[in-house]
């Protein structure tokens, strides 16, 4: 039986810091029977991925997935690109705005949705330093003003 739903793996939270996310996408993966067994164990890393558009695909790139312990030969090299699975459509509407507006694809996560593995990309736009200062001037106010709320209603 196979499992329903949406479980999350991983999420890359230093791309929700260093970018503004215009639009998101989700793309299947292609990977083989032991990065399935290593993801599933936990053990990858969004951090510094990116993904390119080569020949009318779509690749991520530098997402590291640990290799298997019990993989032996079957293990293939961590950070290899690899490809995702997205309609022709799609990836040249991507590839357009890519090119046109100077805008980054960064996997924001990985997780699996009924038993297959998933990437939700996002369409993104670089930070300027005064707009990350902003945004934690902003989740600092709020988490004083939540301190602050709780004590009160204590």
């Amino acid at each position: 039986m196979r499992s329903k739903g949406t479980k999350t793996i991983t999420e890359n939270r230093k791309a929700r810091h260093e970018y503004f996310i215009l639009e998101s996408y989700e793309a299947g993966i292609e990977l083989v029977g032991t990065e399935v067994k290593s993801i599933r164990q936990g053990s990858v890393n969004l951090k510094d991925s990116w993904c390119g558009i080569e020949n009318g695909e779509i690749f991520v790139k530098g997402m590291h997935i640990s290799p298997y312990e019990k993989g032996n030969i079957f293990n293939r090299d961590p950070l290899r690109p690899r490809k995702l699975l997205m309609h022709k459509r799609e990836i040249n509407k991507l590839y357009g705005t890519l090119k046109q507006d100077g805008l980054s694809l960064i996997p924001l996560s990985l997780y699996f949705k009924d038993s297959k593995v998933k990437v939700q990309l996002g369409l993104c736009k670089g930070k300027k330093l005064y707009d990350k200062r902003a945004d934690m001037a902003r989740r600092d106010a709020k988490r004083e003003i939540d301190r602050n709320l709780k004590i009160k209603n204590q």
